[in-house]
């Protein structure tokens, strides 16, 4: 379980990635299906997360208000995601020659991409609130945008559903570049909207009759929290800046690697 381990100290340290990590894990490490690793993730990373919620609160790392406007949209759309949306999607969805499309792979497909999209948009940042970032001043609350931060919560709940990620790495891009927050506050504010967003989408899962190996998905739940107390502590010790960039190149690493692998995969070449 050390792999459990180093994706707690992840998450703890950035606020996010636990998913981008457990996912591909799960699939191509211990083998358990696409579909049945996105539920185990929303477990791990949503328990893990819980735990590291609990130190940054307990800090003042955690903007109360801004958790709250991005939560409650996007708990209703991860669990609609994963009770009715993603059952109905077929498990063969296209077959065009020598090429199919399976449910598993169009998960896997969608969740790269997204990792490359949220990578690009973090490395590259908005400008003026990256500047602020950096110096650990964020906006203040009066430029917040309540309308943009419920948009963004609506999509990212709709994504994590589909692909069974906590979402820090949507989210932290959201917290930083729309909502205008310093990067460790935005750490703080992630994991607390991480925690609830994910244990409430598993539960839309076991709504759906999803099959679940307790026994397995607890011992990986449990060294995963066992890395996030590390990273909490890890976190106090790196510039905002610094961690905004490692977050930003560790997704678009794992992301184009994950697209590579599955397009070898479609296309036979791999």
């Amino acid at each position: 379980m050390g792999i459990a381990v180093i994706i707690g100290i992840t998450l703890g340290l950035i606020g996010g990635g636990g998913s981008i990590l457990t996912v591909p894990v799960l699939v191509y490490v211990m083998g358990v299906p696409a579909v049945e690793a996105t539920a185990y993730s929303l477990f791990i990373v949503g328990t893990a997360a819980l735990v590291g919620a609990i130190g940054y609160l307990r800090s003042g790392a955690v903007n109360v208000r801004v958790a709250m406007w991005f939560a409650a949209p996007s708990l209703l759309a991860v669990f609609a995601t994963r009770r009715w949306i993603v059952p109905a999607i077929p498990t063969l969805i296209a077959q065009i020659g020598a090429l199919t499309i399976t449910k598993d792979i169009a998960v896997l497909l969608l969740f790269a991409l997204t990792m490359l999209f949220a990578s690009i948009s973090m490395i590259r940042g908005c400008k003026r609130c990256l500047t602020r970032c950096a110096e650990g001043v964020g906006c203040p609350d009066d430029e917040l945008a309540p309308l943009h931060i419920l948009i963004e919560g609506i999509v990212v709940g709709t994504l994590t559903g589909l692909v069974g990620a906590g979402g820090g790495f949507l989210i932290i891009p959201a917290l930083v570049i729309v909502a205008g927050l310093p990067m460790k506050q935005a750490v703080g504010t992630s994991l607390v909207i991480i925690a609830v967003k994910s244990l409430f989408g598993f539960v839309g899962d076991l709504g759906a009759g999803t099959a679940i190996d307790w026994r397995f998905m607890l011992a990986f739940a449990a060294a995963t929290v066992l890395g996030m107390a590390g990273g909490v502590i890890g976190a106090r010790f790196i510039a905002d800046k610094r961690l905004r960039l490692i977050f930003g190149w560790l997704v678009l690493l794992m992301g184009t690697a994950m697209l590579v692998r599955e397009i070898h995969g479609i296309t036979g070449l791999g």
